[in-house]
């Protein structure tokens, strides 16, 4: 009879742990965004992640973003990873403390921002940044594509990681000379496969990419054009390790666990406090 006693209390306070733990993960999702932060989310959005990641989540060379964030509080994962970056992967890490150009206050909204869509894509798009023109610019012998087309393509496409004039932001220096005997071919290589074990991925159709052989070329053109500027070196930051499978479910789970041995050692103790 004690035992059936204590499996029934032990059952319950599993249940209980349960409801519990999905209370607070749907009380976390359903908590009513800061309208001034989904604006500040949707404009650094539009700045710095719409050109991997699609205007509407939906992927473009990033990964989809407009799903739902199967973890205890998605919140801290996605945070997390616009902070940190995922090793191994194209996502580099974008807060100030790891080399990136984002406050801990910017990463909020923007996780915010993604967490306010759902699996629908945002409600509220922020109009892409226009870049400020340039001067016109004469192709180069022996170089395929228009320099000029290419400024316009590397404002939409790549200034984001590499900055605007090319010498580095989350991304590598481009302002610099290229020690190669064909240095066109070099950056239509890079630019059309990407750069294995880096955070450059491949941007050419025929590998998936969004960008067709004459935009590359034009793009190739407009590199070679950048000045070189000696930008020193540059230090490479080390993303904090992730753990994906404390971060979702898994989390729960192990909670869950650690209450019913807690619960159960209780039990145990008790049980042989009055036997003694």
């Amino acid at each position: 009879m004690a035992f059936k006693s204590r499996l029934r209390i032990l059952g319950l306070a599993l249940l209980a742990a349960v409801i519990s733990l999905l209370g607070w993960r749907l009380a976390a999702l359903a908590q009513t965004a800061d309208p001034a932060q989904i604006e500040l989310g949707a404009r650094l959005f539009a700045e710095n992640c719409a050109v991997c990641h699609g205007a509407d989540g939906q992927g473009r060379v990033g990964a989809t973003l407009a799903k739902d964030w199967p973890a205890i509080r998605p919140d801290l994962r996605v945070s997390s990873t616009i902070a940190n970056g995922i090793p191994g992967s194209f996502m580099p890490a974008w807060s100030i403390d790891k080399g990136g150009p984002l406050t801990n206050a910017e990463i909020e909204a923007l996780t915010v921002y993604i967490l306010s869509w759902g699996n629908n894509g945002p409600a509220f798009v922020a109009p892409a940044p226009t870049a400020a023109p340039r001067p016109a610019m004469t192709p180069l012998p022996n170089v395929e594509g228009d320099p000029n087309q290419g400024a316009i393509l590397f404002d939409q496409n790549c200034a984001v990681c590499h900055g605007a004039d090319g010498l580095g932001r989350v991304g590598a220096n481009l302002s610099r000379t290229w020690s190669a005997i064909r240095p066109d071919l070099t950056i239509k290589a890079t630019i059309s496969n990407g750069v294995a074990g880096s955070f450059m991925p491949a941007w050419s159709q025929a590998n998936g990419g969004p960008l067709s052989e004459a935009q590359i070329n034009d793009l190739t053109a407009f590199v070679l054009t950048l000045p070189a500027v000696d930008t020193g070196a540059q230090p490479v930051a080390t993303p904090a390790p992730a753990n994906p499978f404390f971060s979702g479910w898994g989390g729960v789970l192990v909670l869950i666990v650690a209450f019913v041995l807690v619960i159960a050692l209780a039990l145990g103790l008790q049980s042989r406090s009055r036997a003694s």
